[in-house]
């Protein structure tokens, strides 16, 4: 009983030869029953003669490390670090070349060593990226531009980045020391990236050698050695598009040193009649000389409209006409000679009014010349009343002949208006608020300003109740 037992134990003592090959099917095997377990290994030794099938992953999360991109290759490196996060405005301006519409919106940055990532609104990206079908916006770095821009926005501390493939983006921040920073930040990963050569297909070759991917590295070879025609359609379009551009710069301004150099003078066109001396604008003596008068034709003109239909009407100088009206007899008065104050379309009187109280402000120089606002002013304060409208008629006397003739009878006019006071309720006083800022201030703007008013105020008003001893002989 004990031999048989030996002898059964005796043949049962495996032969070592046996026990390799059936350790090797075993493994087979569990390799074939158990292939999620094979999938997540990270290498095998193989014969180069000796082809094995690949295992069919039907789980979703091996399925996807199979198809693994070239992004996620680069991933797998320290490209991956996080070097910035954080809030700024960002703002698309091109897309392959393409100029867009500039929106501006706040984007969460994360910076990597190789690309930035834009998301929305989102503190935590990697939690962003779980949701189904979001994938952020990356930029890539490699060959990317990175400037300082005040053409691009009105915004201030804008920095552009345009990449190789034509896409251009802005980014801003009111904090400066915020926006100078991440500048700094871009700026050296773009710059390290240009001298490490990351970019280019060689280094990657070298990159993907050491990760043992003999199946990943085939598929870069080839990818690398023909880009994409999507890729370079957009970079031949862009460089297309700049040199049109430069082109298109470039003609209009040779069109534009052309159009200035055989425009004719200003002299010429008024000498073939193109253009018209104009009335409005111009100086008081130019049109009297224009004119060979001391007073110009339509102050005349529209002296004689308000006495014929408007000395009775309330409000005669203080209310206001239609301005598009107003304008529209400005426009007449500077393109034709002749006037007719009586057309229908010039009824309303308080347009005549308005056209001029126009004629007068908008005069270079004011009816009381720049030189003498100080003097007059000066005269005012003379606490005599004779005193005063002395020192006030010898100014008068003074002004050029065109400024004293057309003050004369413009004055001579405006007593006439005071005079019907009870009908038209315009006082001197009134007429001295309305015309006082329009025919005399000062040549620059002071900070007395109300004080200035209060004078221009009170010299019309006195020249206006004191007239036949101002603009009198010096007999009366």
């Amino acid at each position: 009983m004990e031999r048989s037992t030996t002898s059964d134990t005796a043949s049962e003592k495996p032969n070592p030869s046996h026990h390799c090959t059936g350790a090797v099917q075993m493994r087979i095997k569990n390799a074939n029953s158990h292939h999620d377990r094979l999938s997540q290994s990270k290498s095998m030794i193989l014969s180069e003669n000796i082809k094995v099938a690949e295992p069919v992953n039907r789980h979703r999360r091996n399925h996807s490390q199979h198809n693994l991109t070239l992004a996620d290759i680069i991933t797998t490196q320290d490209h991956t670090v996080v070097e910035k996060e954080g809030y700024l405005l960002k703002a698309k301006i091109a897309d392959g070349g393409k100029k867009l519409r500039k929106n501006w919106s706040t984007s969460w940055i994360v910076l990597t060593a190789r690309k930035m990532e834009f998301y929305k609104e989102s503190k935590q990206p990697a939690l962003a990226n779980l949701k189904p079908g979001y994938k952020p916006e990356c930029v890539d770095l490699c060959g990317a531009r990175i400037e300082w821009t005040s053409e691009k926005s009105s915004r201030k501390n804008v920095f552009q980045i345009t990449t190789v493939s034509g896409n251009e983006f802005l980014l801003q921040s009111d904090i400066d020391f915020l926006i100078l920073d991440w500048f700094h930040a871009i700026k050296n990963a773009i710059d390290r990236l240009s001298k490490e050569r990351s970019c280019t297909p060689r280094n990657l070759e070298f990159k993907l050698r050491r990760s043992s991917s003999i199946e990943l590295l085939n598929s870069l070879d080839a990818e690398s050695k023909e880009p994409k025609p999507e890729h370079r359609k957009s970079l031949i379009f862009r460089l297309n598009y700049s040199a049109s551009d430069t082109n298109d710069r470039n003609r209009v301004k040779s069109r534009l040193k052309k159009f200035i150099s055989r425009r004719p003078s200003l002299k010429t066109l008024q000498d073939k009649g193109l253009i018209k001396d104009q009335i409005f604008g111009s100086h008081l003596h130019v049109v009297c000389e224009h004119e060979k008068s001391t007073v110009p034709q339509f102050v005349r003109l529209c002296i004689k409209a308000v006495e014929r239909r408007g000395l009775d009407v309330d409000g005669i100088y203080r209310v206001s006409g239609n301005l598009a009206t107003i304008q529209k007899l400005r426009f007449v008065v500077n393109q034709e000679e002749k006037l007719n104050l009586d057309d229908s379309q010039w009824e309303d009187i308080h347009v005549v009014t308005g056209a001029l109280k126009m004629f007068f402000r908008e005069l270079p120089e004011p009816l009381f010349p720049y030189c003498f606002f100080e003097q007059f002013v000066e005269a005012i304060k003379i606490q005599d009343n004779a005193t005063r409208i002395k020192s006030i008629r010898s100014l008068v006397k003074k002004l050029p002949r065109p400024n004293y003739d057309t003050m004369k009878i413009l004055f001579e006019h405006l007593k006439k208006i005071a005079a019907k006071e009870s009908v038209n309720l315009m006082s001197t006083q009134s007429l001295g608020i309305v015309f006082g800022p329009t025919l005399l201030r000062p040549e620059k703007e002071t900070g007395n300003m109300a004080v200035h008013m209060l004078y221009q105020n009170q010299i019309v008003e006195l020249m206006l109740s004191e007239y036949s001893k101002i603009f009198g002989s010096e007999e009366d």
